[in-house]
């Protein structure tokens, strides 16, 4: 497979890695506007053609399939140029600004019978894959009450650097550079984490946001601060399933956690994933009980990039498709609009 990568920021690098370990991938080209950081991310991943604009690989054409990974609001027009080019993308997430634009990727994709996938990271973590089988076989009998959280303490610890002085965070708190805090950061992993591992699909959304107060008039130069820190939701899921969902960037002692319980009629499981790694628990059967979680074996899964690979040798759509981010981005607007009236709004209503 002859693969381009358009955008080379960091996540890129990430791409070119993680592509370049794949027996039979091959990256033909690199895009990116500015002509400097494409040459040193060519030369740093022996990518042999550089091009400044979509236009100019589009015209040249020698590839075969697309990691999109350029910054959110660039990912509409390119992936549909590259849809109407007839090239299968796997795309970052989001996969939109909104619903709408998400939606109409999807269905064009989908028209063109393209493959396509966005690259929710967290599903190369074989602890979810499993949970989810577990959870599919019945092991836990059917699903009551799901808890999700998001955990972060870049905005209490300099572990990832200082957010006060480093534009790479700043941005992230403000809303005038394109931030939609940490709901539109991290909201739609903890959401597939949940609904994902859950086998759930979600019905109701209830959502409240927060930015606390950071700086003197909440201002670091040009950056305002006003982008929310946390938030908290409730959300129904299609079996009539309670779900509770959080995520927070004030976490302290978390760098970068996911935990998911799963409580089901006869049992509940229980992940974790962060900087150590992932762990994978269950209570079921006797130790129902007595309390009691046995640790078990999630074994290991494809990437996202390997799966994306085989969808395009063989021509078969794997998940997570552009449809499927297209309902999480769904719940995340609709998250919006629901901190601003103070009301439950059902996920099956579009938000455009």
């Amino acid at each position: 497979m002859r693969l381009l990568i358009l955008g080379t920021g960091w996540m890129a690098q990430e791409h070119a890695r993680r592509f370049s370990a794949i027996e039979g991938v091959d990256i033909v080209g690199a895009v990116d506007v500015d002509p400097a950081r494409v040459g040193e991310f060519a030369d740093s991943f022996s990518i042999p053609n550089r091009f400044i604009s979509l236009e100019e690989a589009l015209a040249w054409g020698e590839f075969d399939a697309v990691a999109n990974v350029t910054p959110d609001r660039i990912h509409h027009p390119t992936t549909m140029a590259l849809i109407a080019a007839g090239k299968p993308v796997l795309c970052e997430k989001p996969l939109a600004e909104n619903f709408g634009r998400a939606t109409e990727m999807a269905e064009a994709a989908k028209a063109a019978g393209i493959v396509n996938m966005v690259n929710l990271t967290y599903r190369n973590v074989a602890a979810l894959q499993k949970a989810r089988q577990m959870v599919q076989a019945g092991e836990i009998g059917t699903v009551r009450h799901v808890e999700a959280s998001y955990l972060q303490s870049w905005l209490v610890s300099k572990f990832w650097g200082d957010w006060r002085t480093d534009p790479k965070w700043l941005w992230r708190l403000s809303r005038g550079h394109g931030s939609n805090g940490v709901l539109g950061d991290v909201g739609i992993h903890i959401l597939d984490f949940a609904s994902y591992g859950a086998a759930l699909d979600i019905d109701h959304v209830f959502c409240r946001l927060r930015s606390f107060d950071k700086a003197p008039g909440n201002r670091i130069g040009d950056y305002g601060l006003d982008a929310n820190d946390s938030f908290a939701m409730t959300l129904d899921f299609s079996n009539g399933a309670f779900g509770v969902v959080h995520a927070s960037r004030w976490a302290t002692g978390h760098l970068n956690e996911l935990r998911l319980r799963i409580y089901g009629e006869r049992g509940g499981i229980e992940v974790v994933h962060n900087l150590d790694g992932s762990a994978l628990k269950a209570c079921v059967g006797e130790n129902v009980e007595n309390a009691k979680w046995v640790e078990l074996d999630a074994g290991t899964v494809p990437t996202n990039y390997q799966r994306f690979t085989d969808a395009v040798r063989t021509g078969v759509q794997a998940e997570p498709s552009f449809h499927h981010a297209a309902e999480l981005q769904k719940v995340l607007d609709l998250a919006v609009v629901s901190d601003e009236k103070r009301a439950e709004l059902r996920a099956s209503a579009e938000t455009r």
